[in-house]
Parts: structure tokens; C-alpha cells; sequence
């Protein structure tokens, strides 16, 4: 059996940073279900922590709005409403427009030819499986388009205030779809844009590609809440 966490040498704050980026991905793939109720006593007993860096990574976990938290109710894991995908997908559309528009300006040659690179890696593992998972970061493409915008304020309202919101989204109801070939030849679009530094086509291009990613969304959205009803 593992050693707790909190006995062995590391830090307060790296146990919780351990600990929430577990949680975030559990939320975000589902494995805890939207709207479920966050027990502290079970988690602390899961990770063999006090729950003293268990609090402190729920607070993250709030802060980037995975799950909710009200007085003399506990938290819960955020539960996924149609409204609330509509607000996100039309904030991506603006966000994500403008970032493709000033990535189109900004981005180096080694930049947009490391986006080729991600996307080769893209296309195979949809051959492989027809899924289109990308991990958090920097195999992200739409991270990437962000972070390539070199918009330190953008970066950062996307990063901390609705990238895993966004994760959570995309990954229960957009990466499993008939919409996925479609959807890879959308990035491939996008890039050839960055390249010519069309700033003007690339942000048409993203705000195009994340509406159509939101009627799709929807639509599986409508159909699991169908079911679940």
C-alpha cells in the first residue's frame, strides 16, 4: 500500500496541487458525475490526507468553477444544463475568435510549425480510435491558439476561469461524434490562416468552428439529459 501523501517529502500546497489536478480530471472525465456531492471524509480517507490541503484544493477546484460550493449544503460537482453550455460556448466564440485573430499576428514560424507537429499527432490517434481526446496544456490545439495570441490577459481569464469548465464539456459530449473528422479539418483551416497571418479568416474560421462545436454539443447535451430525465 502507498504511503500517505502528507508523510511523505513534499509540501502542504504540492499535496494539493496533486490532489485537485486528480479531482479536475475525475470531474472532467466523468468518473465523478456532474452534480454529485463532494464528501470530504471520503476523500481525505481516499488520498490519506487531513483535510486541511483538502480543502485548499477544493477551493481551486471552485475557483475554476468545476464545483460549487453554499453553507450548510457542501459541494457538489457542478451539474451540466443547457443554458450554462450556451453561455460558455458563445464567451469560447468571442475568446477563442479574437485569440486565433492576434495568434495570426504574433505566432513565430516555430510556433505555427509546432502546431503541424500537434495536429499530425491529432490525425492519427483519430485513425487509431475515432475519438478526438486532446490532453490538457500544451497538446491542447485551442490552449495552444490561445497561448499563441501572446495576450497575457486572455491567457489568463481563459486559463484560470474556464478551461476546465470548457475540458469538462468537451470531453463528456464533443470528443466521441460524427462531428470529429469535421472538426479536425476545421483546426487544419485555422492553422493555414495563422500561416498566412490572416488574422481577419482566423478569427472568422474559430468563431465558425466553435459554433458548429456548440450545435453539436448541444444536441448530445439534449439527448443524455433525455435520457436521464
Amino acid at each position: 500500500m502507498s504511503e500517505p501523501l502528507e508523510n511523505q517529502p513534499v509540501i502542504a500546497s504540492t499535496i494539493a496541487d496533486t490532489v485537485c489536478s486528480k479531482l479536475q480530471n475525475a470531474i472532467v472525465e466523468g468518473i465523478i458525475p456532474a452534480g454529485s456531492k463532494i464528501s470530504e471524509p471520503a476523500l481525505a480517507n481516499e488520498f490519506g490526507i487531513s483535510r486541511g490541503p483538502l480543502r485548499e484544493a477544493l477551493s481551486r477546484l471552485e475557483a475554476c468553477n468545476l464545483i460549487e460550493r453554499k453553507p450548510n449544503v457542501g459541494a457538489r460537482v457542478v451539474t451540466l444544463t443547457r443554458q450554462h453550455l450556451v453561455e460558455i460556448y458563445f464567451i469560447r466564440e468571442s475568446l477563442e475568435g479574437l485569440a486565433a485573430r492576434q495568434a495570426a499576428e504574433n505566432m513565430s514560424d516555430k510556433d505555427i510549425n509546432e502546431l503541424d507537429v500537434l495536429l499530425e499527432k491529432h490525425q492519427q490517434q483519430i485513425k487509431q480510435d475515432q475519438s478526438y481526446y486532446q490532453k490538457e496544456g500544451d497538446m491542447d490545439f485551442h490552449f495552444r491558439i490561445i497561448k499563441g495570441s501572446k495576450n497575457s490577459h486572455l491567457i489568463d481569464m481563459f486559463s484560470n476561469d474556464l478551461y476546465h469548465l470548457i475540458r469538462l464539456y468537451r470531453y463528456q459530449f464533443g470528443m466521441v461524434s460524427k462531428r470529429v473528422p469535421r472538426a479536425f479539418v476545421e483546426h487544419g483551416q485555422i492553422v493555414d490562416a495563422i500561416r498566412q497571418h490572416d488574422g481577419e479568416l482566423a478569427q472568422f474560421l474559430m468563431s465558425r468552428h466553435i459554433r458548429s462545436s456548440r450545435i453539436n454539443v448541444e444536441k448530445m447535451l439534449d439527448e443524455h439529459l433525455a435520457i436521464t430525465d
